[in-house]
């Protein structure tokens, strides 16, 4: 199906995974997460902004108490590719020290950004750290970033819906679409 969204310009998008294909992955996500977490000192820490959305639904669909912050970074580098040079935007507002840390993200490509992210927060000496994404691009990845959580293994194409933009459009569609030249 090809959805055609007018904005400045047309840009033609193609759906990948639909909205509740989304949904459905999600939920069964946080069940998997509660089961994981019962008990445990939960903190889930979205990566800004693509994971917003996917945070979201995440924490309305998890079964266990859980605490939800936000880490805000920009890298350096081409528009193409990520030179793994970090900078901190907006750091956590609470102490991950001694607590059980779940970083969300929205998509994993070549890993340079959570692979920084990761460092940092080990130097902040959680109890477990681990990573979901709802997007999984294998194919780009150049560095080993070890995911607990995958929503969905996708091909090396750029995609936009459910929280990822382009130009900072696109942000709103609730299924996940590339873009068609």
């Amino acid at each position: 199906m090809k959805t055609k969204l007018k904005v400045m310009e047309k840009i033609k998008v193609k759906k990948i995974i639909s909205k509740s294909q989304i949904q459905k992955r999600v939920k069964k996500l946080s069940q998997t997460i509660s089961r994981d977490y019962i008990k445990r000192d939960l903190i889930l820490v979205g990566i800004l902004k693509g994971s917003f959305v996917f945070l979201a639904d995440l924490t309305r669909n998890l079964k266990i108490h859980h605490q939800v912050d936000f880490i805000s970074v920009t890298s350096y580098g081409s528009s193409t590719r990520a030179s793994g040079i970090v900078r901190i935007l907006k750091d956590l507002s609470v102490n991950i020290q001694n607590r059980d840390v779940l970083i969300v993200e929205d998509i994993v490509d070549s890993g340079l950004t959570l692979n920084y992210i990761i460092k940092n927060f080990k130097t902040r000496q959680p109890k477990s750290l681990k990573v979901i994404t709802l997007l999984n691009k294998k194919k780009k990845r150049e560095v080993s970033i070890p995911l607990k959580y995958i929503g969905f293994d996708i091909p090396d194409e750029f995609v936009v819906g459910y929280g990822l933009d382009l130009n900072e459009r696109f942000r709103n569609l609730p299924f996940i679409a590339k873009i068609e030249k």
